[in-house]
């Protein structure tokens, strides 16, 4: 899911310096991220028993706030701000997740219902980056 949001958030126009990066399969090389910000925005696909598509904005403060890891063959954010947290505190973040029905694995196409969620994602991206204060 994670490549599609990017694509549609290329469109989106967004300020200049908002940086977009694809973290799907980066593993822990993305650490350097949760240093180098003061504020990032996260997306993710969630197996959380919703309605597929279903679009929803968290302020996880704790790795415990974070969905696991969809996978058991990768590096979840999960284990990521798990890590993160061991060296620094962590810069605010707003973690934007989508439902998804099931795992398919080796694909990158997505549920009609999840597809039809991206626009709500770069919606819900626009307005976090407008609430956030400037600086």
């Amino acid at each position: 899911m994670g490549i599609h949001a990017i694509r549609a958030l290329e469109e989106a126009d967004l300020p200049a310096d908002v940086p977009l990066v694809d973290g799907g399969t980066g593993g822990f090389h993305l650490l350097a991220l949760f240093h180098e910000h003061d504020a990032m925005i996260l997306i993710d696909a969630t197996l959380d028993g919703a309605e597929p598509g279903t679009v929803r904005v968290l302020h996880p403060r704790f790795a415990s706030d974070f969905p696991r890891s969809l996978s058991a063959h990768d590096i979840g954010l999960r284990d990521l701000v798990e890590a993160a947290v061991l060296t620094r505190p962590l810069p605010r973040i707003d973690l934007i997740t989508v439902s998804i029905p099931r795992i398919n694995p080796m694909t990158l196409e997505l549920t009609p219902a999840v597809a039809a969620a991206i626009p709500e994602v770069v919606a819900k991206v626009r307005l976090l980056l407008e609430e956030r204060p400037a600086g």
